[in-house]
């Protein structure tokens, strides 16, 4: 058996993709979920390491999935040390123009996506006392700009990023360690290559991230034994103020 057994939510592509693939090369079981099975099978196919990696398809926002994930995870490679809470969908509008669907698309995915499967590892977590987790929030949630209104990811985001800290307290005695990265702009698939002269201009160091920014600052997060209650920043300056 392979070091660690990591679940990783959002893993077919992105960032997701990214940690799923350097996991897998430092050893460790990947437990992947994403909403699509074909998406997760072009995943599984592309990182090329079907006794490593499982895929969990199905819908985050509900507690039936969490409790598949977790139920797989732990039939296959007989316990979970590492969640990694990164699915998530980012809808940037003016508050007026946001609706009851951005509304609910946002809350199923990003809250309910987060409570139901740290619910679920958390408690696995607390009987083996050992265990960490990292929350994927939003640089944006640190430090809002005029430029970039966003209201609904900032108030999840936000609420995340200090529920972060109250879970770092509340599983502290039960040795699990509870961390957040703060991405900011991080080119992806989902940026249309026509938009990065803007997006680029919204970072302080005049560019936007990789998504290799975002997996080393995980692993440093993983990697920690006393490390927990953190919120750090992957943003290029961003968040540290006005500019």
């Amino acid at each position: 058996m392979s070091n660690k057994t990591v679940v990783i939510t959002g893993a077919s592509s992105g960032i997701g993709f990214a940690l799923a693939q350097a996991y897998l090369r430092r050893g460790d079981n990947v437990v992947g979920n994403a909403r699509s099975q074909e998406g997760l099978a072009a995943a599984a196919d592309r990182l090329g390491n079907p006794a490593g990696f499982l895929p969990v398809a199905g819908d985050i926002a509900l507690a039936s999935t969490a409790r598949e994930i977790v139920a797989q995870a732990i039939a296959r490679f007989g316990r979970i040390d590492v969640l990694i809470n990164n699915a998530g969908i980012f809808i940037p509008k003016p508050l007026g123009e946001y609706t009851d669907d951005d509304l609910d698309r946002i809350i199923d995915t990003n809250l309910k996506g987060f409570f139901h499967i740290t619910q679920q590892a958390a408690g696995h977590m607390a009987a083996n006392r050992d265990g960490h987790i990292v929350n994927i929030t939003a640089s944006i949630a640190l430090q809002p700009s005029m430029r970039v209104p966003a209201l609904l990811p900032v108030l999840i985001k936000g609420g995340l990023n200090h529920a972060t800290r109250a879970l770092a307290i509340e599983l502290s005695d039960r040795n699990i360690r509870v961390n957040a990265v703060a991405p900011g702009i991080i080119e992806t698939p989902m940026h249309d290559p026509a938009t990065f002269g803007f997006l680029n201009s919204l970072q302080p160091a005049g560019r936007m991230g990789k998504v290799d920014d975002i997996v080393g600052a995980v692993l440093y997060l993983t990697d920690s034994a006393y490390t927990t209650g953190a919120i750090l920043p992957v943003d290029g300056g961003a968040a540290a103020g006005h500019w």
